[in-house]
């Protein structure tokens, strides 16, 4: 028997873990209690490592689609061989932006492709890249370019040291935090309170955060700006801001919240006048208060002005880089610092078809159909998809999935055949997360505690199997080499010294110049991770604007204030959707393992009472749920946790009803689609999928 240190890199809390093997098995995991940041803490998920190590329906060498549409096998010379040739010729004859990249979520979690896999798309040079990060959270990353100086330079509420943590449209007692890494969520939050602290949710839906909460209240999905802004309006009202020294823009974020009343954010969003104003008083006078907003806010048709408003309820409080308020990290490798990672842009350029806007050199994902199936110059002809899946994560799956149909050439650099994979011509499938070594290069710089851990890989190699970092550099190194028109020799050799460089060596790199000075082997001897201290304040120093000032009050954003002045008031008899996230599901994967499938079945339709009775309907029936895209038919379930006039179906489920019947578990796990119903002609002004908040009518579907 032999203990292992390691760690979970499937979510973003990045828990320590210890496994137990015997003869090269894993026979045990569990939450490594010496790890500073996770501190033992462990979900299903990580347990679930294993069972992704050992899958049968894992990919484990190249497969090519026959024209029978069946898989065979092909060796890695070939495989590469086809890919670049394709890649290539489809650019020389039609220009960079034929060729479109999709990069998935799982791309932030492995080192190999932060390291190397942006690499790729950079090299293809083409403006059809497209990512997960327009399908949850590009409002946040553009609000935070906007009036911090970079994209990721995201505060994080200081949860150890809180006294009032305001959560809006966040479930981290399911997901360990988002955009905020923050393992162990449910004993941060008993410490909270056992310091006399609150926790207060605003949520459609009675999340397992709500149900632990001090105080939860219903709030109709798509309106939380109206109470955001109202919270606003009542601190300038009241004279509670006080905002530091180098905040600019108080007076005009005060002239601009001037129409947003708690009373008609009573009217738009169901949330009492009484409660934003008390809940707004309680925030300015606890002195180590946070906001927090997450995927429910930044899923809907004003995500950016609600993320701004949160930031705004930091700033102006004096809670922003105040402990027990919003900090800022200061990782062991400083990627926003030193200027590794784009501070951002917006609008630099337009997609072909609908003219939306890029942001930080991405086009909103909502739009790659439409780049696919329209003719003329600059249509989409090939597609790279890195670990992504976006037929089941993006709007409207069910139009992107046949669009993929007519492209001359796919690759998909993935190992599953999934919902999206299933459509490509070539899949070369890397090493698991246990085989290679790992480093978090995103996630230290959004977590609560300052800490820093390298994990060697679990397990070696296996013979004749490649790390996704390598797949990458074969494919840029070959693209460049057989383009007809290529880089500049200066560049090129600059690019090919970098894919060179493996992504261990890279970190070893990293560490040794940054301002900690930390060390590859320091790290390598405290396999637990090193902690590096409490958040500290660090503004305003750390800002990545050129004046070193925040500001509060971009165009961008006002624009849209006045946007949601002219939205009128909701039906009242009107249904909306919203999505939903479980502890042990991980977005549209990990469906296959018995481990995290077991036990009652979570893909139905919640509803609350009073709506089904008002539509003839009974707990449990099939009802179908249609909307502007489509219509899904699957199984309701009564419960008081959803508000009024809102429905939900869970993210990421819809595997047999899109044809993937090889995975061994398919059959076993029921349900639709969320996004064969949510409409890509719904998003923010930063591009951002509005999957909150969409339009539907519910049905029997009984014969």
């Amino acid at each position: 028997m032999q203990k292992r240190l390691g760690v979970c890199n499937l979510c973003e809390a990045i828990c320590g873990l210890e496994f137990t093997l015997d003869e090269g098995a894993i026979t045990a995991v569990r939450g490594n209690p010496q790890d500073p940041l996770s501190r033992g803490h462990i979900c299903p998920k990580a347990v679930a490592l294993q069972d992704i190590h050992n899958d049968a329906d894992r990919l484990r060498a190249p497969v090519r689609r026959t024209a029978e549409g069946a898989w065979e096998p092909i060796s890695w010379n070939e495989a590469l061989e086809l890919a670049v040739s394709k890649i290539a010729a489809i650019q020389d004859e039609h220009g960079n932006d034929a060729v479109a990249v999709y990069l998935g979520n799982p791309n932030v979690h492995s080192l190999g492709s932060m390291t190397h896999g942006t690499q790729l798309a950079s090299t293809l040079r083409s403006k059809n890249t497209y990512s997960a990060t327009s399908v949850d959270q590009l409002p946040h990353q553009l609000v935070s370019h906007l009036i911090y100086g970079h994209q990721l330079l995201i505060p994080v509420p200081d949860i150890d040291r809180t006294e009032y943590l305001m959560v809006f449209g966040a479930n981290p007692m399911a997901s360990n935090g988002s955009l905020m890494t923050v393992p162990d969520f449910p004993k941060r939050l008993r410490e909270l309170k056992a310091r006399g602290g609150k926790l207060i949710v605003f949520d459609p839906r009675r999340t397992e955060t709500a149900k632990a909460a001090t105080e939860h209240h219903f709030v109709r999905p798509g309106t939380d700006a109206y109470v955001l802004l109202a919270m606003l309006n009542v601190l300038f009202a009241e004279d509670l801001t006080a905002p530091a020294a180098y905040i600019e823009g108080a007076g005009t974020v005060r002239d601009a919240v001037a129409a947003f009343t708690p009373e008609r954010a009573e009217a738009h969003s169901g949330v009492s006048a009484e409660v934003v104003r008390r809940i707004a008083r309680e925030y300015a006078a606890s002195g180590a208060a946070a906001a927090y907003g997450r995927i429910g806010v930044s899923t809907q048709a004003f995500g950016t002005v609600c993320a701004w408003a949160v930031q705004c309820l930091n700033a102006l409080t004096g809670n922003l880089d105040r402990p027990g308020g919003a900090m800022l990290t200061e990782p062991a490798i400083d990627l926003v610092g030193r200027g590794i990672l784009s501070r951002g842009h917006f609008g630099k350029w337009r997609s072909r078809v609908r003219g939306l806007p890029e942001a930080n050199g991405e086009l909103p994902v909502a739009t790659l159909a439409d780049e696919i199936v329209t003719p003329g110059q600059g249509q989409v002809r090939a597609l790279v998809t890195i670990a992504g899946n976006p037929v089941l994560s993006t709007p409207d799956g069910k139009r992107l999935g046949a669009a993929l149909g007519g492209l001359d050439f796919m690759v998909a650099v993935d190992y599953y055949i999934n919902e999206t994979t299933q459509h490509a011509d070539l899949i070369l499938p890397p090493t698991a997360a246990l085989e290679r070594d790992h480093y978090d290069l995103v996630f230290h710089i959004l977590a609560v505690r300052n800490t820093a851990r390298f994990t060697p890989a679990l397990f070696p190699k296996p013979e004749g199997a490649r790390h996704d970092w390598e797949i990458f550099r074969d494919l840029a190194t070959g693209v460049m080499a057989r383009r007809k028109r290529q880089p500049p020799l200066k560049k090129r050799l600059m690019a090919q010294a970098r894919l060179r460089l493996s992504p261990t060596l890279t970190v070893a790199a990293l560490l040794r110049t940054d301002k900690r000075k930390l060390t590859l082997k320091k790290l390598k001897a405290a396999p637990q991770g090193l902690d590096l201290g409490p958040l500290r304040p660090t503004l305003p120093g750390r800002l990545q604007t050129k004046d070193k000032r925040v500001h509060l009050a971009p165009r961008v954003v006002l624009d849209d204030v006045h946007r949601l002045d002219a939205v009128p008031l909701p039906s009242a008899d009107a249904l909306v959707l919203i999505g939903r996230r479980h502890q042990r599901d991980n977005n549209s994967w990990m469906h296959n393992t018995e481990r995290l499938t077991k036990g009652k079945p979570r893909h139905q339709l919640l509803m609350n009472p009073d709506d089904m009775a008002a539509r003839g309907l009974t707990d449990g029936e099939p009802v179908t749920v249609t909307s502007r895209v489509g219509t899904v038919t699957v199984e309701a379930l009564a419960t008081g946790d959803m508000m009024p006039g809102v429905v939900s179906l869970p993210h990421g489920y819809g595997h047999a009803s899109k044809g993937v019947s090889h995975l061994n578990n398919a059959e076993k796990l029921p349900g639709v689609s969320i996004n064969d119903l949510t409409d890509p002609e719904l998003l923010d002004v930063s591009g951002n999928a509005a999957f909150s908040g969409v339009p539907v009518e519910v049905a029997s579907a009984m014969p």
